[in-house]
């Protein structure tokens, strides 16, 4: 695998996006994994154990194992439900009724592994949508952002619209709390633009 300084198990290019933002030399190697929840677990067990998860199964794919991998893994909650991807139009259409005019919690855990570290964090973003009416959330769907994004809404989009006020970190909505895994990148000695030294 060519260059980069860490591995992201990913292949989202809005967290790619996100990552360059800080500067990070990475390479995407992206994992597929059981997303099924398991009985009982809470909202934040369950992002917690994917991020985990993904991090594992794609380091355990790796032909080496010198570099740090970073993934993560994004879910919007209603009512202590979470709402995942739309497998169809209805479906996208119902979870965006209920989101309307609501106020909903949006969580992205990160978790880091590098040799015997592993460290994780979780974003905690309350969301309050406007009022939507049938027709415009109908005009959303047709433009085809709801799909394979969580809660049927892509908020770097043009969801943008539906938020009239937002608690927390916007990129970890998008899907990669900057703040967060700064954070944690400085854990392990991944360089960002804000550790590189500068011009001589």
């Amino acid at each position: 695998m060519a260059g980069g300084d860490l591995v992201l198990a990913s292949a989202s290019p809005r967290r790619a996006k996100l990552l360059r933002q800080l500067g990070v030399a990475f390479v995407q190697h992206p994992t597929d994994i059981d997303e099924t929840a398991v009985p009982g677990e809470s909202p934040q067990d369950y992002v917690v154990r994917l991020a985990r998860e993904k991090a594992l199964a794609c380091e355990q794919a790796l032909p080496d194992r010198v570099r740090p991998v970073l993934a993560a893994d994004t879910c919007v909650v209603l009512d202590e439900q979470v709402l995942g991807k739309p497998v169809d139009a209805m479906d996208a259409l119902a979870m965006l009724a209920r989101l309307s005019g609501r106020e909903h919690l949006v969580l992205t855990a990160v978790c880091l592994r590098f040799r015997e570290l592993e460290s994780e964090c979780v974003s905690e973003t309350r969301v309050q949508f406007i009022n939507l009416q049938r027709a415009q959330v109908e005009a959303y769907i047709a433009t085809g952002e709801p799909f394979d994004k969580a809660g049927a809404y892509a908020i770097q989009g043009l969801a943008a619209a539906f938020v009239d006020r937002l608690q927390g970190s916007y990129s970890g909505v998008v899907g990669l709390p900057l703040a967060q895994t700064w954070n944690l990148l400085q854990q392990c000695g991944v360089a960002t633009v804000f550790e590189a030294k500068p011009h001589e």
